[in-house]
């Protein structure tokens, strides 16, 4: 145990971040560089080492968290980076990215704040690329098997670097320009700044991995072709059949899918673009969706220079504490400010879109709304309450609907389909095609990166057990599996 009365001893602190007014100026990540490193003994020393550790359960990786914050507490950082990377390949992502369902699941949890696991896990992680302690993991002998990976994102990724460490000789194809999937473009530069996923896939590609981007299964190249040229397939093409809002003026000019808008905000910081080809600046901006793309989406419309900006949510508004159909350790649904509703804007609850209003050009210009409640059950407009907004700039973030079929490689392939839509698969990740498997949202359904991850190493234990007939690889979570998280 770090610390028996690090509890007692210590309260909650998190990470800084930057005044407002200075980082809505750049894109740089909101948090001030270095402030964790002072603190972070301290906030790992309040791990209680407990003897049933439900920040486990809560972790869909597993993560050997009372571990590792020990080893924190001590500052023996290398030995926190091997226990950290033991579980998760990526840290440094879900450090930044996951909503902490672990926390939620800390024991300290009930009647106190809970660990700072996040901030402790990214900083064992920043620490270890500062030290050199990351490095690249060759496999000792190749297994002469061929995996195509479909996707680079966390899934894709996580996959391909376990695959490539068991040996087999993997090629990762993505349809993007840059490897990285929602990581690279769907990921705004504030919340996670793309030199960590570059040097990521420096190490993959020392390690033996091989990345071909601008190619499109089942467009550029058939799937039927792509399962001929390997042994076996890993499809991690994610959920990104967007949900639209089929409603009168939806094809008005300033309309935009949340993925249509936040990837051009991205490229412009690549330097391919000087300005976005659609920008916020001086607009009246609407965000439809209350989750984290919507927080992206307003984080976004800010740096660009928004006139307002509002956030639209159909569902009620959290309560700042667990409902009681919540308890402990469960994930339970909160108000969450994040760091883009610090930077300004309004969030309107219990709202719906009724219609749009455009001028004589065909771009829009007001978004008419009703207030909404539950009757028996249901949403129900409230008579007496519609509205409009002014809206010159619309992004749609209400989620995802499951797997692209538009570009032919699910028909291709033959892929089976649950009752969700998804990709249908097996205790070992495998689709009814012999060969295929499948990881992430695409078999998942619209899930966190923490999930991804974790499908990404465990359907990759699948892969190396169909190759070779067993597998070293770590444990595989079953796909029906949804821990104390969902």
């Amino acid at each position: 145990m770090a610390d028996p009365k690090g509890f007692l001893n210590h309260g909650r602190e998190v990470a800084k971040s930057r005044p407002v007014e200075e980082r809505v100026r750049d894109w740089n990540e909101v948090y001030v560089p270095g402030s964790l490193l002072p603190i972070i003994s301290k906030q790992a020393s309040r791990c209680m080492d407990c003897g049933i550790p439900f920040c486990h359960n809560g972790c869909p990786l597993g993560n050997l968290i009372p571990e590792w914050n020990d080893y924190a507490y001590r500052e023996d950082w290398p030995a926190a980076q091997e226990r950290l990377h033991a579980t998760n390949n990526f840290p440094e992502f879900t450090g930044r990215l996951c909503p902490a369902p672990c926390e939620s699941a800390c024991v300290l949890g009930i009647n106190q704040p809970p660990v700072t696991i996040k901030n402790v896990e990214v900083s064992i992680i920043d620490k270890a690329w500062e030290t050199g302690d990351v490095a690249p993991q060759i496999p000792e002998r190749l297994s002469g098997k061929t995996v195509a990976v479909v996707g680079s994102g966390p899934a894709g990724l996580a996959a391909a670097q376990q695959l490539t460490r068991a040996g087999h000789t993997v090629a990762v194809y993505e349809r993007a320009d840059r490897v990285g999937g929602l990581l690279r473009y769907g990921i705004p530069e504030f919340k996670m700044e793309k030199r960590h996923i570059n040097r990521r896939i420096e190490q993959m590609r020392a390690e033996g991995t091989r990345f071909r981007t601008g190619v499109e299964i089942g467009r550029d190249l058939k799937a039927t072709d792509l399962k001929k040229r390997y042994d076996a397939v890993v499809l991690a093409v994610g959920a990104t059949t967007a949900r639209d809002l089929p409603v009168p003026g939806r094809e008005l000019k300033g309309i935009h899918q949340a993925m249509e808008y936040l990837p051009l905000a991205n490229k412009v910081q690549e330097g391919d673009f000087v300005a976005p080809p659609i920008t916020a600046e001086g607009k009246h901006v609407v965000v439809i969706g209350g989750g984290d793309t919507g927080a992206d989406c307003v984080g976004t419309a800010h740096r660009q220079g928004a006139a307002s900006v509002t956030q639209l949510e159909i569902m009620p508004k959290p309560g700042e504490d667990r409902a009681p159909h919540q308890p402990w350790p469960t994930f339970p649904m909160l108000y969450k400010v994040t760091s883009a509703h610090e930077e300004g804007g309004e969030r309107v609850y219990s709202v719906s879109t009724t219609h749009f209003e455009g001028d004589e050009d065909g771009n829009v210009q007001w978004l008419h709304l009703v207030e909404v409640e539950f009757v028996d059950g249901k949403l129900t407009q409230k008579p007496g309450t519609e509205r409009k907004i002014p809206a010159q700039l619309v992004t749609l973030a209400m989620g995802f609907t499951g797997t692209d079929r538009e570009n032919g490689l699910v028909d291709q392939f033959g892929l089976e389909l649950d009752e969700r839509g998804n990709i249908a698969r097996d205790a070992d990740f495998q689709t009814n095609v012999p060969g295929v498997f499948v990881a992430g949202d695409a078999g998942r359904g619209q899930s966190l990166i923490v999930w991804a991850i974790a499908e990404g190493r465990s359907a990759a234990r699948g892969v190396d057990r169909f190759l070779t007939g067993a597998s070293e690889l770590p444990a595989p979570i079953r796909p029906t599996d949804r821990a104390l998280t969902v």
